[in-house]
């Protein structure tokens, strides 16, 4: 269980990383936007090869992985309909529009898109096995841009470091709690209700990502998000095909 909690705080921990790069040595929102498109891409083959993949293989062809994409697209999608009124809704933007948002707000849409892949993060540990090294560097890969892009625009908005790194550091723990509670809440569950949870999982990334993320890599960078999407995915997807 200490395993699995470990590596939800490491996976998250460039958030951390992330941040310190944004308020110490901020770069241009064009190389952000790039930096953000490569971690699209790679979340984009984490989901394709380490969650909808393995909850096809999990369920054995008895269903649940379709209903699992779509609970989790809507329960994203309503949870962060809500963060947005509460503020949280440019929590990615790296031109300080935060400043007209909530801070919890920011904290709960940054929680709320690190939990699913932090719970699958537990998961990959049941049976004896041990953790995913494709995914695990999907989450890290990911994370670093966010972090950095947020914590830019926080920054651009009057946030002091100290409380940036501090919200950072906070959804780290919290990502790591998830991993342990995908651990100990699922070990002894059946088949096909894993395979819920790991589909579940990736519908919620890909509405995280196509309502977030990649519109904000999109704005700075413009079409050379295309390339770095592709990038990302052959990344993950060549450390997948290693494993």
């Amino acid at each position: 269980m200490a395993a699995a909690f470990g590596w939800g705080v490491l996976g998250a921990a460039t958030l951390v990383v992330g941040a310190l790069i944004g308020v110490s040595a901020p770069l241009g929102t064009r190389v952000v936007g790039m930096v953000m498109a490569l971690g699209a891409g790679v979340l984009i083959s984490a989901v394709a090869f380490d969650l909808v993949e393995e909850a096809v293989d999990t369920s054995g062809g008895e269903g649940g992985v379709t209903l699992g994409l779509a609970a989790g697209a809507l329960t994203f999608f309503a949870g962060d309909a809500y963060i947005d009124r509460m503020g949280g809704d440019n929590r990615k933007s790296m031109t300080g529009e935060q400043a007209e948002g909530s801070p919890l707000g920011i904290v709960l849409g940054a929680v709320l898109d690190g939990i699913p892949e932090s719970i699958v993060l537990g998961l990959t540990l049941l049976g004896g096995g041990g953790v995913s090294v494709a995914f695990i560097a999907a989450v890290a890969i990911s994370n670093l841009p966010e972090g950095l892009a947020a914590s830019t625009g926080l920054a651009a908005s009057g946030w002091s470091t100290a409380r940036i790194v501090g919200l950072w550091s906070g959804v780290a723990l919290v990502s790591g709690l998830s991993a342990l509670a995908g651990y100990a809440l699922f070990g002894d569950a059946p088949a096909l209700v894993v395979a819920f949870v790991l589909a579940f999982a990736g519908g919620a990334v890909l509405t995280m990502l196509a309502d977030t993320m990649m519109p904000e890599a999109f704005t700075h960078a413009g079409p050379l998000v295309g390339l770095f999407t592709t990038a990302g995915f052959a990344l993950a997807f060549g450390l997948h095909m290693i494993e």
